[in-house]
């Protein structure tokens, strides 16, 4: 049978993408990915009040496509353009409340938080992304390298930047970081720092210098490393700022503390994704009182993606 093709909008921005690839690998589609571009004053309009014309957004370069997968507040009115346009049946799937007539969608796939509804919203438990379980388990022996060779156990920091809401100031991270110390003393454990690509450079050196030649800090944006850094750790310490590489954690089954930096504005929506979390029994926050705990492996992406093929195919 010959493979449905599709589509994948996007700002550009990793979140973003690990959603949608993600989406589109457990769907089984060939795919290529588009970076989306408004038009003039259009990037300054949301979406509810943008026309659905090729006016809207740079024009995008695509093959014949039966899927559109879109997550993005620029990627709303190309999606919907795509489809109306397009010469045959194409199904849209938009991640994300897209606000605007959610009918325009076939799929809106949105976490909990988002607290969006409808018949054709599939809510998920955090954010759905492209990781795998084999490939964290591909990639255990890549840090082998990279760290520092001796019995104590591996927990890695994953670190993610600043947001309109979390400010990666000096003071914010200093506290995240003694607080690891604090407990390295008493469980003496090697951590393996992690970046992403929202991580500040000052940051990353700031980690190097502040831990020293005792631990293993990644200084580039390495996915092998970070997938690697899954596999090996016992517990995994995430940024609060990252719904998408908390979710990704959880696909391990393995403690994850929540670093919490105290927000600039009202972060109500992550508040509830943290909640909801925390209700899940998959994470704690750092700080607590350090344990083991067991919790089932999330794996949102495939659970949606059997939804869509199931409709799709009926």
């Amino acid at each position: 049978m010959t493979k449905l093709k599709g589509i994948l909008l996007t700002e550009g921005m990793h979140g973003m993408i690990s959603q949608v690839e993600g989406l589109a690998k457990a769907l089984d589609i060939d795919f290529s990915h588009h970076k989306v571009e408004l038009n003039h004053f259009w990037k300054l309009i949301p979406p509810n009040l943008s026309p659905i014309s090729q006016s809207v957004f740079k024009k995008i370069n695509h093959d014949d496509f039966d899927v559109i997968i879109s997550c993005g507040r620029k990627s709303v009115i190309p999606s919907i353009h795509l489809k109306n346009t397009a010469n045959k049946k194409v199904f849209n799937i938009h991640i994300q409340d897209p606000k605007v007539n959610l009918n325009h969608f076939d799929f809106i796939v949105a976490p909990e938080h988002d607290a969006i509804e409808g018949q054709n919203v599939i809510s998920t438990k955090g954010a759905i992304h492209y990781l795998t379980e084999s490939e964290i388990n591909e990639n255990k022996d890549y840090l082998n390298s990279f760290i520092k060779k001796d019995e104590r156990k591996i927990w890695a920091l994953i670190m993610g930047g600043p947001t309109k809401y979390y400010e990666y100031s000096r003071e914010n991270i200093k506290a995240i970081f003694e607080n690891l110390n604090n407990l390295n003393k008493q469980n003496n454990f090697q951590l393996v720092v992690i970046p992403s690509m929202r991580t500040p450079k000052n940051i990353i050196q700031y980690a190097k210098d502040y831990f020293g030649q005792n631990h293993t800090v990644i200084e580039t944006i390495d996915k092998k490393a970070y997938l690697s850094a899954l596999a090996i750790s016992e517990k995994i310490v995430v940024t609060c700022d990252s719904s998408s590489m908390i979710s990704e954690a959880a696909l391990t089954g393995k403690p994850i503390y929540v670093a919490n930096i105290s927000p600039k504005k009202n972060d109500k929506r992550f508040q509830r994704f943290r909640n909801l979390f925390k209700e899940l029994n998959i994470t704690r926050i750092l700080g607590e009182e350090i344990e083991n705990w067991n919790y089932q492996k999330l794996d949102e992406t495939n659970r949606v993606a059997n939804i869509i093929k199931q409709k799709i195919n009926s």
